[in-house]
C-alpha cells in the first residue's frame, strides 16, 4: 500500500471513534454518515480547517494578553499600565513585554551576549547579567526589538500607528510566535496521516490559549515537530539539523535524539540515527560556536543561571518542601549559590527515567512508536526537573497528540494544565494583596503533574499492549509487517523488522502478535 497517498476511506473519522467528537457533532447533524462524500471539498481541506482553528485560538490567546498592553499617560509620556499588579489580577502576564526594557535589548547599540547590565545594583545581591536565553531565542528577541525600534521611528513621522515600544515589541514577537505555532500545526497534520483530525486537539488547545505568548517556546515546538516530520519522510540529515537548531532555541528538541537512537538500534538502522545525531550536533555548533568564541561570558549565562536556580515554585521538589516541612536538599544556601545536591538529584532522576524508557523501547513486544518515546522522555524531564515554567507544557502538546490521541483525556489534561495559570497568578499577587496562599497553587500543580503521570502510564500500557494503541490500530492494513511496527513518525523504522530485542515480556509479545495477525485477517 502507498503510505504517502490516502483515499478518504483510509482516514479515521473522529465521530466514529471518539465519544467526545460524536457528542459534539450533534449540533451539526450527528456523526459522519457511512455513505458521506469525503474528500470532495476543494477549499476546506482538513489542513486548512485545522489551521483556521489554530488561528482562532491564537487570536483568543492574543486577546487574553491584551490587558497587559494597555498604557496610560504620564508627565513623561505613555507608560505601561501594570499598576496595582494588573498583570496578575488580569492574568495577562507575559515574559515578552518586560523583556524589551532589559539592558540587552532596549539600547540601540545593545547586542545579546555582548551587552551586560547590573541587576540589584547597590545591594548585596548585585550581579552582572547577560542574555539568559539560548542563542537563537536571544537573537530572535534582538531582531524583534530592532524591528520595534524601526516601527517607532516610522510612527514618529506619522507613517505608522504609534505605541509604546515595549508593546510594539510584544506584538511583533507575537506575530512570529503565531507563525511558528502554525508551522507546528502544519507539521502535525503531515505526521498524523490517517488521524488528521486529532490535530484539532493541538489547534484549539487551552494551553495554546494560555501560553502561546507567555514566552518564546513556540519557536522550539515548530522546529522540533518539523524535525520529526523530516525523520518521518526518511530525511535523517534534515531531521537532525532541524532538531539541532531547535535545541538552540530551547533544550527540549534535543531529547528526541535518544529515542531515535534506541529505536534505530532495535531496528538495525543505527547509521540513519547516527546521521541525524551528527547533523543535530553540527547544526547546534554552527549556531552556538560563533557566539561562544566572541562572547564566552554572555554565552554561558544561560547555563550559569540554570545551574544556580533553586527549585521553582511549581516543581515537585518545592511541593515536597511545602507539604512535608522538609528543608530541601540544599538548605541554608546563600543567595546565588549553586544547589549542587538538587542539581545532582534532578539530573540523576532524569537519567534513571531515560534508562527505564530505553529498556522499555528494547524490551517491548512491539517496537514503540517514535512519538510515544519522545513524549515519555520530555514528560520525564519536566517531572524531574527543578523548573517547570508554565509555557513548558506547550512542549507536550504536539507529542501528546501523536502519542496518545484520546480526545477527552487530552482535553482534560490541557484544560487542567492551562487552569493552573489562575492560582499561579494569584499566588504571585501575594496573600497581603488578597492573593492565594501557596498551598492552593501547589495543590493545582500536584493535580497537573498527576495527570501528566497518568498520560505516561497510558502510553506505557499501549507500548506493552499495542492492541490498545489507537494509532497502530488505524494503521493495521494488509501488507504491513506482522510484528506491528507501523509508525507515522517512524521514517526508516516504519516497516523494518527488529534486529535487537531485550529478552522478556513474552506474554505481551504473544498477545501483540495475535492481535496484529487478527487485524490483518479482518482486513483481507
Amino acid at each position: 500500500m502507498d503510505r504517502t497517498s490516502l483515499s478518504p476511506a483510509d482516514r479515521v473519522a473522529p465521530t466514529w471513534t471518539e465519544p467526545l467528537a460524536r457528542k459534539a457533532s450533534r449540533v451539526i447533524g450527528g456523526p459522519l454518515g457511512r455513505h458521506a462524500q469525503v474528500g470532495r471539498q476543494w477549499f476546506f481541506t482538513p489542513l486548512r480547517v485545522v489551521l483556521l482553528l489554530a488561528v482562532v485560538t491564537l487570536v483568543a490567546a492574543w486577546l487574553f494578553k491584551a490587558p497587559c498592553q494597555v498604557t496610560y499617560e504620564t508627565g513623561s509620556g505613555p507608560q505601561l499600565d501594570w499598576r496595582n499588579s494588573k498583570q496578575y489580577t488580569a492574568m495577562c502576564y507575559t515574559d515578552i513585554i518586560p523583556r524589551y526594557g532589559v539592558g540587552d535589548l532596549a539600547p540601540d547599540d545593545a547586542f545579546p551576549y555582548k551587552t551586560s547590565w547590573v541587576e540589584n545594583a547597590g545591594t548585596p545581591g548585585e550581579q552582572v547579567r547577560y542574555m539568559e536565553y539560548p542563542v537563537l531565542t536571544g537573537l530572535f528577541q534582538w531582531i524583534n526589538a530592532r524591528a520595534a525600534d524601526g516601527w517607532a521611528t516610522l510612527a514618529a513621522f506619522g507613517w505608522l500607528p504609534s505605541g509604546l515600544t515595549s508593546v510594539l515589541y510584544f506584538n511583533i514577537t507575537a506575530f512570529w510566535l503565531a507563525a511558528a505555532w502554525l508551522v507546528t500545526i502544519w507539521a502535525l497534520v503531515a505526521l498524523t496521516r490517517r488521524r488528521v483530525w486529532d490535530v484539532a486537539l493541538a489547534a484549539v488547545s487551552p494551553l495554546v490559549f494560555a501560553h502561546a505568548f507567555t514566552n518564546f517556546d513556540a519557536l522550539a515546538t515548530a522546529l522540533g515537530t518539523a524535525g520529526l516530520l523530516a525523520w518521518a519522510r526518511r530525511r535523517p540529515v534534515l531531521a537532525g539539523a532541524l532538531i539541532g537548531i531547535g535545541g538552540a532555541t530551547k533544550l527540549y528538541p534535543l531529547f528526541f535524539l535518544g529515542p531515535l537512537l534506541v529505536l534505530a538500534w532495535r531496528a538495525g538502522k543505527l547509521p540513519d540515527a547516527a546521521r541525524a545525531v551528527m547533523s543535530a550536533a553540527l547544526a547546534w555548533l554552527v549556531v552556538n560556536v560563533p557566539v561562544l568564541l566572541a562572547y564566552p561570558q554572555g554565552w554561558g549565562e544561560f547555563f550559569r543561571l540554570n545551574s544556580q536556580r533553586p527549585a521553582d515554585p511549581d516543581s515537585l521538589y518545592n511541593v515536597l518542601v511545602h507539604f512535608t516541612g522538609w528543608s530541601g536538599f540544599d538548605a541554608g544556601l546563600p543567595p546565588g549559590a549553586t544547589p549542587v545536591v538538587l542539581n545532582a538529584v534532578s539530573l540523576g532522576l532524569f537519567v534513571l527515567a531515560c534508562a527505564a524508557i530505553g529498556w522499555l523501547a528494547l524490551a517491548a513486544p512491539t517496537r514503540p512508536r517514535v512519538a510515544q518515546l519522545c513524549f515519555l522522555v520530555v514528560a520525564a524531564f519536566l517531572l524531574t526537573n527543578k523548573v517547570w515554567s508554565p509555557q513548558y507544557s506547550l512542549w507536550l502538546v504536539p507529542l501528546a497528540v501523536l502519542a496518545l490521541p484520546r480526545w477527552r483525556l487530552l482535553l482534560t489534561w490541557m484544560a487542567v494544565d492551562a487552569a493552573v495559570w489562575a492560582p499561579r497568578m494569584y499566588y504571585y499577587l501575594g496573600s497581603a494583596n488578597k492573593g492565594l496562599p501557596e498551598g492552593w497553587f501547589l495543590g493545582a500543580v500536584v493535580v497537573r503533574d498527576a495527570l501528566v503521570v497518568l498520560l505516561c502510564v497510558l502510553v506505557v500500557r499501549e507500548v506493552l499492549r499495542p492492541e490498545r494503541d489507537a494509532v497502530r490500530t488505524a494503521l493495521a492494513v494488509p501488507g504491513d509487517h506482522a510484528d506491528g511496527v507501523d509508525d507515522p513518525c517512524g521514517g526508516v523504522l516504519d516497516g523494518s523488522r527488529d534486529r535487537f530485542v531485550v529478552p522478556g515480556v513474552a506474554r505481551w509479545g504473544r498477545r501483540a502478535l495475535a492481535f496484529t495477525r487478527g487485524a490483518l485477517a479482518s482486513r483481507r
